[in-house]
């Protein structure tokens, strides 16, 4: 090869390694905060009046907020098992925690569909598709799908397995196998964050995908001495009282601010997404979500309408909001969308990309209905009025409309959402047209997924001994 040539080859190499290198940029990198039992209201710019929250309220004058996001399901496994497969609940099985059989066995009128506790590798999870397109994938915290987030798609886990909360509590030693003990007294929420932003800075060079799914604030209801002296020096609010909760969600909202602080450190804060969330509705024992209706383990609103905020630098108008009806599974096909990865042909998804709505917001997903399956039951929080938080269920979201239908007696329940949020006045006797034209595409949805329905009578139930 002639000398001058080799040189014009070798410079325009040189030329090549900054284009190359924007090129991989491309993709942006993508943070996901999943929060633990976190309720609707318990952050401050949902109104918390209690609750402090800086650090995620300054995400989300950052952000695009939505109004009226939702939950794939009422509690932790299930919800989970949707956001990281993007199926509802009848298509993977796994309905709920553990036993579907919860609560007192003679007040169990049917019994329960069987539970799957494992999102099973044959579904293709968010992190494999965003791992084959050169993605570092990185779950921190709780897993609670399996025993291990790396035979999905992950590269890096650490603290997560099958269980669903912290076995000795938030605090060092924490006996788990996924995480190495700190010092004695190392509190739980701060190690993850640690972790996290290590994870951020090792991987800061190539695109990467971090779902810091803390264990907060999830029971045991744990925090730091100072924190939980701080709140009970504070005046309660009449939302929100409970001072131990309250330092549980400072110290997350601590976390938050962290991992972006980390991201700024490191020059990726304006290629970064930042998505924060939560898996179902608030602690009932420990905080409310009035106006909404129950709490985590319950269909009425309180236990599936969550908190979410996404912040796309050049894309979303910061202190944005859309009251648009989304749901978690709608998360995977948005990461597709925004990091330009095809869906597969054979690729089966429930949700919908986000991205049109992220760009305008004032603009609408094309309609459709929002589905929720759960035949379980789920036992009553002390105090409890009700023997159960939910009997077996199915519902529909339809523009405002929402039905629910139990399967105990087959009675139906409808709500207007935009009129009535707290789902305080029962319509099925006054619109029978509407509760007929939701309970039919129910049905048919239901048919279409194969979903579960529980017919069979409990030989145990027997209410009135």
């Amino acid at each position: 090869m002639p000398r001058t040539l080799g040189i014009a080859l070798l410079f325009c190499w040189f030329l090549s390694l900054p284009l190359q290198a924007q090129a991989e940029k491309q993709h942006p990198n993508i943070v996901l905060f999943f929060i633990d039992d976190l309720g609707w209201r318990d952050v401050g710019y949902m109104g918390s009046d209690f609750f402090e929250t800086p650090h995620i309220d300054r995400l989300a004058d950052e952000s695009m907020k939505f109004t009226a996001a939702y939950s794939a399901a009422p509690n932790c496994a299930p919800s989970r098992a949707c956001l990281m497969s993007g199926l509802y609940t009848p298509r993977h099985g796994v309905y709920t925690v553990g036993d579907p059989a919860r609560g007192n066995d003679r007040y169990r009128k049917l019994i329960p569909a069987k539970n799957k506790t494992v999102l099973e590798d044959r579904f293709t999870t968010i992190a494999e598709r965003l791992s084959q397109a050169g993605y570092r994938c990185a779950s921190v915290g709780k897993w609670h799908l399996g025993p291990s987030p790396l035979s999905q798609g992950f590269q890096v886990n650490i603290a997560g397995n099958k269980t669903g909360s912290p076995r000795r509590g938030y605090f060092s030693p924490y006996k788990n196998p996924q995480l190495s003990d700190g010092e004695e007294g190392e509190y739980l929420t701060d190690r993850l964050t640690t972790e996290a932003c290590q994870f951020i800075k090792d991987n800061a060079q190539s695109p990467f995908f971090l779902y810091l799914t803390h264990y907060a604030v999830h029971s045991p209801l744990q925090a730091k001495e100072q924190d939980v002296a701080y709140f009970k020096s504070k005046p309660a609010g009449k939302l929100h009282q409970h001072a131990t909760y309250a330092a549980m969600i400072r110290s997350m909202d601590q976390s938050v601010g962290r991992v972006l602080q980390t991201l700024r450190e490191q020059q990726l804060d304006q290629n970064t997404i930042i998505v924060f969330t939560s898996d179902n509705g608030g602690y009932g024992p420990a905080t409310s979500m009035r106006p909404l209706r129950g709490s985590k383990g319950m269909l009425y609103e309180g236990g599936i309408r969550v908190p979410l905020l996404i912040k796309w630098p050049g894309v979303t108008q910061p202190g944005s909001a859309t009251d648009e009806a989304v749901v978690n599974v709608d998360l995977y096909p948005t990461f597709l969308d925004m990091t330009n990865l095809p869906v597969p042909e054979s690729a089966l998804l429930d949700g919908k990309s986000l991205v049109p709505l992220l760009k305008d917001p004032q603009s609408r997903l094309e309609a459709r209905s929002l589905f929720w399956h759960f035949p379980a039951y789920l036992q009553k929080y002390q105090g409890m009025q009700q023997r159960f938080r939910t009997t077996p269920v199915s519902v529909i979201r339809q523009g405002d409309w929402k039905l629910l239908e139990f399967f105990e007696d087959g009675h139906q329940e409808l709500y207007n959402t935009r009129l009535d949020i707290g789902e305080s006045r029962e319509l099925s006797g006054s619109h029978p047209e509407k509760v007929e034209q939701l309970s039919q595409a129910l049905h048919l949805w239901q048919k279409q997924v194969q979903a579960a329905i529980p017919t069979e009578l409990n030989p145990q139930y027997s209410p009135e001994n």
